[in-house]
């Protein structure tokens, strides 16, 4: 399950309009977050709608992590627009805003958003969504899941559904050079750890390898790169080179599920608010540890893509220590934490309880325990 359309490269977002036309769209629901907004990163398309007289109403009501309400304001705001179609300008957030709001403007008896939890049987497809990506690393713009946060019961819910995916993905990397040098550092390591999971997953296959191991080397040859010209505020390859690693491995995982490092990075983000990337990088060694011994031969393949030398002749157990160490190598590289500070013991039993209920568990390729999840938090203290 893969978008219908997708444009790559620098001034990809000029396709839009042309889109729209071809596609019969009068008046777009343009969703995008604040910052984006007050940084003129939405007027790069808002422009391109101006100039070809194409009418749309601008949606902003989305939080870092997008919760019930944002949803629900956002489907009040999409049907009082008369508009037939959205276009989804951000990170992961603003694309599953959208997603959201597409699919409850299309299948109305699920407004209650809990409802959409897991895989909801949902009949219709969404309102159309046309991605645009400014973050390298969701892959949410070709993916058929979103995570709502649940405020009042301090949860993330993923909700899996083939209506959601946008019939366009735009990956445009001038789409991203606003990206400060944090966000890059963690968005990428979030595409690392879906294309690692994705790999590793019970449900991977031959076609979902082939995305997997090419987004891990895209990744390992571009993070450094792209960070760098974060900082030094430059244009170059290393952010071009992750807009399409990031895409590539959602292609994959869509298809296949994630695993604990993602369940935990959920919990992580709903009970305090912890970056999604950031908890996923941090998690991400860690339970590659606790998954070696279930991985076959795959952690030769991962050490393989992340540039480790003479894998073939390496015994197993080095082969696994070194796609380990390569992953946190990376993350220290970038300016991942290895600890979260704000971690207590006295929450352990909730997040592994949380952890152990959410929908990416299952695809883990080792079973794991309430307390065996415990023992996995307490190593980010």
């Amino acid at each position: 399950m893969l978008n219908e359309t997708s444009y790559h490269g620098s001034g990809a977002i000029e396709a839009i309009a042309d889109e729209m036309r071809a596609r019969g769209l009068k008046r777009a629901f343009v969703a995008s977050d604040p910052d984006l907004v007050r940084f003129g990163v939405t007027a790069k398309v808002t422009d391109i709608l101006d100039r070809e007289h194409i009418c749309y109403e601008l949606f902003e009501d989305i939080k870092p992590n997008p919760t019930i309400e944002n949803v629900q304001h956002g489907v009040q705001a999409y049907n009082a627009s008369g508009a037939n179609c959205i276009i989804a300008i951000g990170g992961g957030s603003s694309m599953d805003t959208a997603k959201a709001i597409g699919i409850i403007a299309s299948n109305p008896e699920f407004s209650d958003v809990r409802s959409l939890e897991g895989v909801a049987p949902t009949k219709n497809p969404c309102a159309p969504i046309i991605a645009v990506p400014t973050t390298a690393g969701t892959a949410a713009e070709v993916t058929i899941n979103y995570v709502i946060t649940d405020v009042e019961r301090k949860r993330k819910f993923v909700c899996v559904d083939p209506h959601d995916i946008p019939v366009v993905a735009v990956i445009d990397p001038d789409m991203m050079t606003s990206m400060p040098v944090g966000l890059t550092a963690a968005t990428g390591m979030d595409a690392l750890t879906h294309a690692i999971e994705g790999y590793t997953t019970r449900a991977a296959w031959a076609m979902t390898d082939m995305f997997h191991i090419e987004a891990i080397r895209l990744i390992s040859k571009h993070l450094r790169d792209a960070v760098a010209e974060a900082k030094s505020k430059q244009p170059g390859s290393g952010r071009e080179g992750m807009a399409l690693a990031q895409y590539i491995a959602g292609m994959g995982f869509s298809n296949v599920g994630l695993g604990l490092a993602h369940s935990m990075a959920h919990t992580l983000g709903a009970v305090y608010d912890t970056p999604h990337g950031v908890a996923c990088a941090m998690a991400l060694p860690i339970v590659m540890e606790f998954n070696a011994s279930c991985t076959g031969e795959r952690y030769r393949e991962i050490a393989r893509a992340m540039g480790v030398a003479d894998v073939d002749g390496m015994p197993l157990d080095e082969c696994r220590a070194q796609a380990i160490a390569a992953v946190k190598k990376l993350g220290q590289d970038v300016g991942i934490p290895a600890e979260l500070e704000a971690l207590s013991e006295s929450d352990l039993d909730f997040l592994a309880e949380s952890a152990h209920a959410d929908a990416c568990a299952p695809g883990n390729p080792r079973e794991a325990s309430v307390e065996e999840l415990k023992d996995l938090f307490r190593k980010l203290m």
